[in-house]
């Protein structure tokens, strides 16, 4: 993959730190995803533009996996954070423990990309998440593919 020079976030994560955010997030993530984030975590891709519900889309930026402190302006982008913020407007049950839908880059006007677990909790599809469209406990998301792989062969420029 091609990114843009010196996007990537810092410091990298480890699968130590990998491994204690799917269990926060009772989640398995798949092991093309972990490969991704460990080398490009928060990078802002070169080929960045993918079709989706007859719409072309545009990422800003991936977002990154970190030890969040509260002391640094990036962590903005941390996965953790940015679910925070969301909070029940990616959810569709509020006594549901765990995560359905996770943030996996940023989209121009407010949308996320995502890994979609509500159908299979082992191999996630991947979607848009409509900010504008979703409410609480009703998000909005449109399938971009089946996988993390086939979702980053389709990006282009």
């Amino acid at each position: 993959m091609e990114i843009k020079q010196d996007s990537i976030i810092n410091p990298l994560p480890d699968s130590q730190l990998l491994s204690e955010k799917e269990k926060k997030w009772r989640i398995a993530l798949p092991e093309s995803y972990k490969q991704f984030i460990k080398k490009y975590s928060g990078a802002i891709p070169i080929r960045d533009i993918f079709m989706c519900n007859n719409h072309e889309y545009a990422i800003d930026r991936f977002l990154c996996i970190l030890n969040v402190t509260g002391t640094r302006e990036d962590e903005y982008y941390d996965i953790g954070v940015v679910r925070t913020q969301l909070d029940e407007r990616i959810i569709s049950d509020e006594d549901l423990v765990g995560t359905e839908l996770l943030p996996i880059a940023v989209l121009f006007a407010g949308d996320f990309v995502c890994l979609d677990y509500r159908d299979n909790r082992v191999e996630p599809t991947v979607c848009v998440w409509s900010h504008e469209e979703s409410a609480e406990l009703e998000p909005v998301t449109y399938l971009i593919s089946g996988s993390f792989e086939e979702f980053l062969i389709n990006l282009k420029a």
